[in-house]
């Protein structure tokens, strides 16, 4: 009977996705605000909670940002990886200061202390790889010259997590400073030694992995990438951070034979991660919250916008990619939510958990909006303010009678005094 409740449950979230998908597409809309949307109605306070579905849904959702962030590294390899860092390095600096400090201050200015502070930091600073991934595949940008400064700017992110995260966590355990370093220690030398190789010996593992048999490439690239998320989350390093790097270690042949292969299990796995993260938000803790999340939600959604069009320019790239690097940014997700958790679990601040699944649920349906819509619109306003007259050119001048005329030219020339001497 549970065999049939779960086949049952987990078929109508499948056809349901589908069916959203497919309303998406009519309209050329990404379906990410409708996952979102439909997993808050069937969660947990919703409409008809499921239950029976809730661990394989889970287990799905973190398989999709997996796949999200392999998808993501098969577009380059190590060599631009390690070039893009180093030449995109101050963006992610610009990006640390405009995005994470609105989120410290406004726990400051709510009275939650310096932990809450931190964390809060955290939840506005870091975007979503997962659904600014699936965004710049629905809208086909994958190729765009602002692309790569968006995925620096990510990698910069989700390289700093492997530092962030053992702090933070050290924080809210509130263990010794011995402890702390050590956690941080290891986590930093595991992304070290795996990007090493990624860069190092990328051509090595791409033969080892290649086959002709789609069957086995799909089975050794899945679970190659599988095994080196799982170590790295062990670790306190990020699983999305691994995943990523396997897909910068596979190129040519491998990576295009991967990605044909992976596409649609990326789909599927990325729909129920964006249902999942709906279904564990109860609607009832979003109201008593609400107006602090769209008041932060509205200051770094500016701030991000600012930081890809910096970043975009900083990289030559012409004025409607900078647009669209900074719409794209906009989207905060997977990370915000695993940092909030984190506090919630350690009982730091009771506010902060729905806050920031309000925060997030604001951003991750905006973030598709501002990915397609800033750079028209910023383009609108460019056009109006060329169009529009100057002020003096749009007051008519008097009629000019003969009298006057003839008044105006006996007068001198500004320039000369009445004896005619310039």
């Amino acid at each position: 009977m549970h065999s049939a409740v779960f086949l049952i449950e987990f078929g109508a979230i499948i056809l349901g996705l589908g069916l959203l998908g497919r309303l998406a597409g009519r309209f050329h809309f990404s379906p990410i605000p409708l996952y979102l949307l439909a997993g808050l109605a069937f969660g947990t306070g919703g409409l008809l909670p499921m239950g029976a579905s809730e661990e394989f849904v889970a287990i799905g959702a973190e398989i999709g940002v997996i796949l999200l962030l392999l998808m993501l590294g098969l577009e380059y390899t190590a060599s631009d990886l390690v070039s893009n860092l180093k030449t995109q390095y101050p963006a992610g600096l610009v990006d640390f200061t405009l995005n994470a400090v609105p989120g410290a201050v406004a726990a400051l200015l709510m009275g939650w202390g310096p932990v809450a502070a931190v964390v809060l930091a955290g939840v506005t600073w870091i975007s979503s790889s997962g659904v600014i991934a699936k965004v710049m595949g629905d809208l086909g940008r994958l190729g765009n010259r602002e692309t790569p400064v968006i995925l620096s700017i990510l990698v910069l992110e989700d390289l700093a997590m492997a530092v962030y995260l053992p702090i933070v966590t050290a924080l809210l355990a509130g263990v010794g400073l011995a402890a702390g370093s050590l956690t941080l220690a290891i986590a930093l030398g595991v992304a070290g030694a795996v990007l090493f190789v990624a860069v190092r010996y990328g051509r090595v593992i791409s033969r080892f992995v290649s086959s002709d048999d789609p069957e086995k490439l799909l089975l050794v690239v899945l679970g190659l990438t599988l095994l080196v998320a799982g170590i790295a989350q062990q670790l306190q390093v990020s699983a999305a951070v691994g995943a990523f790097l396997v897909g910068i270690a596979l190129s040519g042949e491998v990576a295009e034979g991967t990605h044909t292969l992976l596409s649609p299990l990326r789909d599927l796995f990325a729909a129920v991660f964006f249902v999942f993260f709906g279904l564990h938000t109860d609607p009832a803790s979003i109201p008593p919250v609400l107006l602090p999340a769209l008041a932060l939600a509205l200051v770094t959604t500016c701030t991000k916008i600012t930081t890809g069009y910096w970043a975009a320019k900083r990289a030559g790239v012409g004025i409607k990619g900078r647009w669209r690097a900074g719409g794209t940014l906009v989207a905060r997700g997977e990370f915000s939510i695993v940092i909030a958790g984190l506090a919630v679990t350690a009982g730091i601040e009771p506010a902060l958990g729905p806050l920031a699944t309000a925060y997030v649920l604001i951003l991750v349906v905006v973030g598709p909006l501002t990915a397609r819509y800033t750079e028209p619109l910023a383009a609108w306003v460019r056009a109006r303010r060329t169009l529009r007259p100057p002020l003096l050119a749009a007051v008519p001048s008097p009629a000019k009678s003969p009298e006057s005329a003839a008044g105006r030219a006996s007068e001198p020339a500004p320039d000369q005094d009445p004896a005619g001497r310039t």
